[in-house]
């Protein structure tokens, strides 16, 4: 038998045969890893196996590529602490739902753990939603599709820095990308230091991380982007949008 202990955040639950269930975890030391939990569709158990929470998961197989079992301890029941705000916790839905789909399974990725695991305490502060786009940024970062905001790409002046190109994921000014407007995305001044945030720039910032995570994760798997994440861009519609989510 093969066995190991990690810290790991739940991202996923499903049922298996009558009372079993298979659970998606992230960990820092080897990524998305799944294994099956006896029990894990009990009363009690549903509590525990919530998107966000954190574990501690010791998984045991006959072969490393084997499914294997997870037993698991709570350490931090973050969605319990979210179900009065539902705008978190669809957030901290989304973001697990985001890390299932994104990465790829056994594969460590320490930053995109440790940067959940920030992202799970932002959640609880004032500035979650610019916090949680940074946490996509962040993300498509540590998969090698980083954008670049750092500087003009047509070598204007970088400080006013105004639309992202979403052909090179850099970053564009004002007056360089007048001519192009209609065919660049807005870069929400908080990502820059140099806004103080809010529904539209959170809005922006939705629209720019999951411009690049569709054409840059998602399109290369053929599938859509999580309808959590969906729900979410929601919440914060675009200017001329219907500002109603329901």
């Amino acid at each position: 038998m093969i066995e190991w202990t990690d810290d790991g955040i739940v991202l996923s639950v499903r049922p298996h045969g009558e009372t079993a269930a298979i659970i998606h975890v992230l960990t820092p030391e080897r990524g998305r890893h799944a294994g099956l939990v006896q029990g894990g569709q009990g009363r009690k158990a549903r509590a525990i196996y919530q998107p966000g929470n954190r574990l501690v998961v010791t998984w045991s197989g006959r072969l490393a590529d084997n499914l294997g079992s997870f037993k698991c301890e709570l350490e931090t029941s973050h969605a319990a602490r979210l179900l009065d705000q539902p705008r978190r916790l669809t957030a901290l839905t989304a973001a697990a739902a985001i890390c299932e789909r994104a990465l790829p399974e056994r594969e460590a990725h320490p930053a995109c753990f440790h940067g959940f695991l920030a992202l799970l305490d932002a959640l609880e502060g004032d500035h979650w939603a610019e916090i949680y786009v940074r946490w996509e940024l962040g993300l498509l970062a540590d998969l090698g599709f980083g954008l670049d905001l750092s500087a003009c790409a047509a070598g204007g002046d970088n400080d006013q820095l105004a639309y992202v190109s979403p052909r090179t994921g850099r970053a564009v000014s004002l007056a360089a990308g007048e001519p192009y407007r209609d065919r660049l995305l807005p870069l929400p001044p908080f990502l820059i230091g140099r806004g103080a945030g809010g529904p539209e720039e959170v809005a922006q910032g939705l629209q720019l991380s999951s411009y690049f995570l569709e054409r840059s994760v998602f399109h290369l798997q053929d599938r859509p982007l999580p309808p959590a994440r969906e729900r979410l861009a929601a919440l914060f519609p675009l200017p001329g949008q219907d500002d109603d989510p329901t």
